[in-house]
């Protein structure tokens, strides 16, 4: 999304919010609706319930850490390399007054 709004012509960090505002909803109903399958076996009980509860609060764990690296991780490293990149691109740019030398 960052990268469409990019080639629209918006700035890198206002592309940035706006793609993150946009993907918020969609990454939290996953993990909400992920988190609330995952719950029967973090709180599983009786025989052999040890090993599914492990597994079940293992699952949740991965979820929020994931979720919180996706929600604040990636914009963050996304704003960092399109910054590093355009200041490498205009460093390649060819200079305005050798545009018309062939």
């Amino acid at each position: 999304f960052a990268n469409q709004l990019r080639h629209q012509g918006m700035a890198a960090g206002t592309a940035v919010i706006e793609a993150s505002v946009l993907r918020l909803r969609p990454i939290l109903m996953t993990t909400v609706a992920t988190l609330l399958a995952a719950l029967p076996l973090a709180l599983a009980t009786g025989a052999g319930a040890a090993g599914r509860r492990h597994i079940g609060w293992v699952v949740i764990g991965g979820l929020v850490a994931s979720t919180l690296l996706t929600l604040f991780l990636v914009p963050v490293v996304y704003s960092l390399l399109a910054r590093a990149l355009s200041v490498t691109s205009r460093k390649t740019e060819p200079v305005s007054w050798l545009a018309g030398v062939e």
